[in-house]
């Protein structure tokens, strides 16, 4: 196996000239799970911070790039990534480092998008090169988008297979100044969808809920300034009273509880397939239940779940029509493929796209349909 590692976008855009075979492309190689190109090429090298301005809240930086670099330079402003970005490289055993060109390639949105948005509504603008070798710029400083195409909608979430990222830009938020996080204990699946829903729809600006099937207990964030976050967790707890035994998780303690759940820490220890499902929150449990996972959790107001099956099921055979997608984030099979089979318009336009910009099939082929 070979492995490539450009240091620059010309140095990029020469190996992709002259490939003649498919690629895998990646960064940290922390978060895909398929089977291997005999060529790879990782963007570990195309590392740095182009430029940083905290009064505008804006960031650009090389596709390479740690995660943990960026996130350590944003706190130091009193600064974030406002759509949390999780990370699969423990649950994956990688030992690699996540990339912010890692998590805008993946869409990698965590618990607050439900509050905040997804990674995508946070991109500015992309430099990548595409299948052909050709340097592309979108957004960002370069505002002109003569393609027709909104590339960085596109590119976020394409999993490499439009082009491989060299450069992003993207916003950052402030940082809470105090978060706290109300749990309730001892409820069923139906609960606590139910009290997700009641919280989420109330005015207390919840940014987080999750509920571990594992314990029972379901974890509701509440963010902002000091005074406003101790009044609404007060008015949360009593608007959620019905629901029996309660408790609340310091700063310091829910700092540490969202920061393991990002790495996804309830699944960690599993030995099988992980998945994660999409679905009207309404429809969360029925489709847990169908699902038939040994463990999981819920995210996203019941709306995103993860959980745990035996290697190799096939969970969308096991699940049968259902609104919504599912997708492997570990576990290899060679009939099963990894992310949703799309309907036939959209695969048709997913296609051509991919012929648009890679019309020799060379990056990460077979990975989206």
């Amino acid at each position: 196996m070979s492995l490539f590692q450009p240091t620059d976008e010309q140095d990029l855009s020469d190996m992709l000239r002259s490939a003649d075979a498919p690629v895998r492309v990646l960064g940290g190689d922390t978060r895909g799970e398929y089977s291997d190109p005999a060529t790879q090429i990782s963007t570990a090298k195309m590392s740095g911070i182009v430029d940083y301005v905290p009064g505008a809240l804006t960031m650009i930086a090389k596709s390479g790039t740690p995660l943990s670099e960026i996130e350590a330079l944003l706190a130091k402003e009193g600064q974030q990534l406002a759509f949390e970005p999780y990370r699969l490289g423990a649950l994956l055993g990688r030992k690699g480092s996540s990339t912010i060109g890692g998590v805008f390639a993946t869409n990698a949105s965590g618990s607050r998008r439900i509050q905040a948005g997804a990674a995508r509504d946070f991109l500015l603008g992309v430099r990548f090169v595409d299948g052909e070798g050709h340097l592309i710029k979108n957004g960002g400083r370069v505002m002109k988008n003569v393609t027709g195409y909104d590339l960085v909608k596109l590119m976020c979430g394409s999993w490499g297979t439009l082009g491989i990222m060299s450069e992003v830009a993207f916003k950052t938020l402030p940082a809470p100044e105090l978060t706290q996080t109300l749990v309730l204990h001892q409820l069923d699946h139906a609960q606590a969808v139910a009290a997700m829903s009641q919280a989420l729809g109330s005015s207390y600006e919840v940014s987080g809920t999750v509920y571990l099937c594992a314990t029972q207990s379901l974890y509701l964030r509440v963010e902002g300034f000091s005074n406003s976050v101790s009044y609404r967790v007060t008015a949360l707890r009593a608007l959620l009273g019905e629901y029996g035994e309660q408790e609340v998780l310091d700063h310091d303690a829910s700092l540490a509880f969202w920061s393991d759940l990002r790495d996804v820490s309830p699944l960690k220890e599993d030995k099988g397939d992980i998945w994660r499902i999409s679905v009207q929150p309404s429809d969360g449990v029925e489709t847990f239940e169908r699902a038939g996972f040994r463990t999981g959790f819920y995210d996203w107001s019941g709306g995103l779940i993860w959980g745990s099956v035996a290697a190799g099921t096939d969970l969308r055979a096991r699940l049968g029509h259902f609104e919504g997608h599912a997708t492997r984030l570990r576990g290899l099979s060679e009939t099963v493929p990894k992310f949703q089979p799309q309907p036939e318009a959209l695969a048709r336009l997913s296609q051509g796209l991919r012929k648009q910009f890679d019309p020799r099939g060379l990056l990460n082929p077979g990975l989206m349909g």
